[in-house]
């Protein structure tokens, strides 16, 4: 019959001349299933990576804390090469599209009296108003005229860089103006020059 003690049936008996035929238990440990084993992970390896990783993290703190803030929209100042300069013949006109869009543009005349040739100019135009409220400052490239027939194209300064004593007429164009404009000339600051 059965043995109590015995968890295996009776057709299926441990041979009584393997070693572990004294306990039964130790037989089954074969067929169970175990845990796999892990090895911790070395601490070492913790610590390097968690050093690491404070050392990026301050880095990228110093890099972004020593950065000045970008602001294009506020009053820069002049740059230092801009008195020799000069951007004289302003002018204002105004273009629709046919789809009802409408263009602002500010022309003018460049020249270059210093003794670098300029590949590139960065400028400030503020709309004043009425109302005492802050200006509108638009901040974008100076653009030359590069033909003005059948139409006015422009190209950048860069294409056709500024050697001294060279002028040139320019285009400055703008797709939205404020509505609180006060409809005199806008000033037109040099904030930045490219040399080449």
């Amino acid at each position: 019959m059965s043995d109590p003690s015995n968890p295996l049936p009776d057709d299926v008996r441990p041979e009584e001349s393997t070693p572990d035929s004294s306990n039964p238990e130790k037989s089954l440990e074969m067929f169970t299933s175990r845990e796999p084993e892990r090895a911790p992970a070395p601490v070492a390896a913790w610590a390097i990576a968690g050093i690491a990783f404070l050392v990026l993290l301050s880095g990228l703190l110093l890099f972004e804390h020593g950065r000045a803030p970008a602001t294009p929209n506020s009053l820069q100042p002049l740059a230092a090469y801009a008195p020799s300069l000069p951007l004289t013949q302003l002018a204002m006109s105004e273009s629709t599209s046919l789809s009802g869009g409408k263009s602002t543009f500010v022309d003018g005349h460049i020249q270059n009296t210093g003794g670098q040739t300029i590949g590139g100019v960065m400028v400030q135009v503020i709309f004043h108003n009425d109302e005492g409220m802050p200006p509108q400052i638009e901040t974008l490239p100076l653009a030359l005229i590069r033909t003005r027939v059948p139409y006015i194209d422009t190209e950048p300064v860069s294409a056709a860089p500024l050697k001294p004593g060279d002028g040139q007429d320019f285009r400055l164009i703008f797709e939205t103006i404020p509505q609180n404009w006060n409809m005199q000339m806008p000033e037109v600051h040099v904030i930045g020059v490219t040399e080449k």
